[in-house]
């Protein structure tokens, strides 16, 4: 909770405790507490934002301050409430209060720790068209357009307001809940949620390694801040694509948004670049004989292209970028898309794909770029599937098969991680945004703070050392760090 969310609870406690105990009741300040509450309230509104997660502390907040102020007036009852009436107005007031504590705490307004490295972090956002046909919007004369926001190293303390972690939160939270199928308004608190990133910050002096970040399914660019902010104070640069069709909602800045399909609509797409079968599925009166993959995977050489453009030319990261030190990086649809434009674009020269099974045509072809694949073992997979659903035997089979094979065949470095306890979402931001996330299945017996320092050990041990020419002693072998870790090494 958040300073004054946690200050506005503490008030409508001792308010509902005045109420309450007979000796507090008593004294003479004891009313004054109800207008406190009730002050409290219009403060914490107007200076951190209302979240209806405090809805029940803002009706006991004015109904506090009400009472405040009949309390002031000259009139006197001719009586008072019995005991029983006394009491069931206590239990009311205590039940709403524990209301008020527990949605807050529940879904809470989060922040993310200060990564460690040398540098700070600043950002900026990017459009970019391409010379295709967008398939996810119906009409045909529509290009396809990519938003990028772009993580940079900066100086370490450099001043500033720290970036949303979701801009645009009020078109893309209502869209991250409904492909969820939540109601619009539940995950309305991340639009608070702030980063350690500076917009439009200074770029610090040098060239750095660029990494281009793809995120699962309903995703969005920062799903996975855990992992890039401790990339970018380590001297990357990340680059976020939000690819319409991939992410929940896709918001451009003339107002238009491209909104992600349903599951039952696009995982046959997917599952078409996995397994593919006839009749080849369409999109938008469009076949689609290999799947939608290679239209999400062909996004990354374009996005290359544009780097190459804006490193000779932008006011801001010109001169920046160091694209011979190119990576890529996904998880789930986002680790699908990524060996997808590794096998398309040879300028990529390390390839990171975590949790997903591979394309079809990635399995065939292989991968020519050092890879490594993150993953959970079967039995973890299963666990997850008795908790949260998901996860079949064939789908366990399929991840876990498809990946194997493209290491197998690896003709340069490779590595196959598993990280046995970890589930899905504890490759991604989404256990953070509820404690309550161990009960819902969101996290597997790992722990999503192990889980996420695991991933960011491999993940820049991986680029460090193909990227940078860095040689990682956790990539040799088992470790005593991580020691529940599975690696298999090709060298």
């Amino acid at each position: 909770m958040r300073p004054l969310e946690i200050f506005l609870t503490a008030a409508v406690g001792l308010a509902v405790a005045v109420v309450a105990i007979r000796w507090l009741r008593r004294r003479a300040w004891a009313r004054l507490v109800w207008a406190v509450a009730g002050v409290a309230a219009l403060v914490q509104i107007a200076s951190e934002g209302a979240r209806w997660q405090l809805w029940p502390a803002y009706a006991l907040a004015a109904g506090f301050l009400v009472a405040w102020l009949l309390s002031l007036s000259t009139m006197r009852r001719a009586g008072s409430p019995g005991r029983v009436v006394t009491g069931i107005g206590v239990v009311l007031l205590v039940i709403a209060l524990a209301v008020s504590v527990a949605l807050p705490v529940a879904l809470p307004v989060f922040g993310f720790p200060a990564p460690p490295g040398p540098y700070g972090i600043g950002t900026a956002t990017y459009q970019w068209t391409e010379n295709r046909p967008e398939l996810f919007t119906a009409a045909r004369s529509d290009r396809r357009r990519l938003m990028a926001r772009v993580w940079y190293p900066t100086a370490r303390h450099v001043p500033g307001p720290r970036a949303p972690y979701i801009p645009h939160a009020d078109v893309v939270t209502p869209a991250l809940a409904r492909l969820a199928g939540f109601p619009s308004y539940m995950l309305a608190q991340l639009r608070y949620v702030t980063t350690n990133a500076v917009p439009s910050a200074p770029p610090a002096p040098g060239r750095f390694p660029v990494l281009i970040y793809l995120t699962g399914l309903n995703g969005f660019p920062a799903s996975s801040t855990f992992q890039v902010e401790p990339l970018v104070a380590r001297g990357y640069v990340v680059v976020g694509l939000d690819q319409p069709g991939v992410s929940a909602v896709t918001r451009f800045p003339d107002g238009r948004v491209v909104t992600g399909l349903p599951r039952d609509r696009i995982q046959p797409l997917i599952d078409q670049s996995t397994e593919p079968r006839r009749p080849a599925p369409t999109l938008n009166g469009t076949p689609l004989p290999n799947g939608v993959i290679p239209y999400f995977g062909a996004d990354v050489p374009i996005a290359v292209d544009r780097l190459t453009a804006l490193n000779r030319t932008d006011r801001l990261l010109a001169g920046r970028l160091d694209l011979s030190r190119l990576g890529v990086f996904g998880v789930s649809l986002g680790s699908l898309d990524t060996g997808e434009a590794c096998r398309l674009d040879p300028r990529v020269r390390a390839c990171l794909a975590m949790d997903s099974a591979q394309a079809a045509d990635v399995v065939r072809a292989g991968l020519k770029q050092p890879t490594m694949f993150i993953t959970r073992d079967a039995a973890t997979m299963r666990l997850e599937r008795s908790r949260t659903g998901g996860w079949s035997e064939h789908s366990i089979a399929l991840a876990l098969n498809t990946m194997s094979s493209v290491y197998r065949r690896l003709p340069r470095a490779g590595y196959l991680v598993q990280v046995p306890g970890m589930f899905h979402p504890d490759f991604t931001d989404l256990p953070m945004w509820t404690p309550a996330a161990p009960v819902l299945g969101l996290t597997g017996p790992y722990g999503t703070a192990h889980g996420h320092a695991t991933v960011n050990a491999y993940t820049q041990a991986f680029f460090d050392t193909h990227l940078r020419g860095h040689p990682s002693p956790l990539l040799t072998g088992p470790s005593p760090r991580f020691p529940g870790v599975r690696i298999q090494v090709r060298h």
